[in-house]
């Protein structure tokens, strides 16, 4: 198979989709990568995710060709050495390293997003007090409570990288469960398509939870990255949702990925200051 120009947009989740559609259900095979062109690196936890499944069946994962800048930036960020390559130090700290983390370690993922993902980029990104700081950390942190509470997901992937030639940094958190459409319908014994139901898990307290508060991850974060004029995506089955610079897009794909992708950009050139009209109370409505 080979990857050409994969980049955070549909056109490039449409190959990894089909990559695995035309693989899924093959057993003992030795599966032949190239990659070349353009790789961003934060989908690195979306293939890995991919790739896992396939070696679940027995398959075997050669990387036949990989153009050298793509594949200096995926030792850097640790991806190439869970297939025998050795890793190269991140000189230029542009990297969020490439995690397969174990649904039980909910300790360890609020550190790596705490230390990896904000504390190493403050110099970074946009201006935030510590209630907004916090926001962000607990938002993510639910999107991977839900993955290790409904999704049945093995690991948990997630990965990062920074362009500072566009100020932009790209975080990506990966499952490979039983879906959000699965998920609902499963919880309130409903019918609602894949799109319908990345919808209603943007709502502002909507959770599948029973007996338990939450509901406010995604739509923290959608409420963060709008004022940011960043970028959100999230792919589930055959469905996708963009917000982008503003601009809400659903698609379907041809095709479904096995789980979910939650994708976001911060624009680092932000310069706005980023705090809540009560600190105790991390509700995104009251930034100003």
């Amino acid at each position: 198979m080979r990857f050409s120009n994969i980049s955070n947009d549909f056109n490039s989740y449409q190959q990894l989709i089909t990559f695995y559609e035309e693989n899924k259900d093959e057993f003992f095979l030795n599966i032949q990568l190239d990659i070349n062109n353009f790789f961003c690196a934060n989908v690195s936890a979306v293939l890995g995710a991919i790739l896992d499944k396939l070696i679940l069946n027995a398959n075997n994962i050669h990387f036949r060709s990989i153009d050298d800048k793509i594949k200096e930036i995926l030792k850097k960020n640790d991806f190439l050495s869970f297939y025998g390559y050795n890793s190269e130090v991140d000189i230029h700290n542009t990297t969020i390293k490439y995690k397969k983390i174990l649904p039980t370690d909910g300790k360890y993922f609020v550190n790596y997003i705490e230390k990896e993902l904000i504390d190493s980029n403050l110099s970074i990104l946009p201006r935030m007090s510590k209630g907004i700081k916090e926001g962000i950390i607990e938002a993510i942190y639910e999107v991977f409570v839900n993955a290790q509470i409904h999704s049945q997901t093995k690991y948990i992937y997630s990965c990062g990288q920074f362009f500072p030639g566009s100020n932009e940094l790209f975080f990506t958190l990966v499952d490979t469960g039983i879906s959000i459409k699965n998920c609902v319908n499963k919880r309130f014994k409903s019918n609602l398509t894949s799109v319908q139901a990345i919808k209603w898990a943007l709502v502002d307290r909507n959770t599948t939870k029973e007996h338990i508060t939450g509901g406010i991850g995604l739509a923290l974060l959608k409420d963060f990255i709008k004022n940011n004029r960043g970028l959100m995506q999230i792919i589930s089955n055959d469905g996708y949702y963009s917000l982008d610079d503003g601009r809400e897009v659903y698609k379907l794909f041809a095709g479904q990925f096995p789980g979910t992708v939650v994708t976001i950009k911060f624009k680092t050139d932000d310069k706005h200051h980023y705090s809540l009209k009560n600190e105790k109370d991390i509700n995104f409505e009251n930034i100003f």
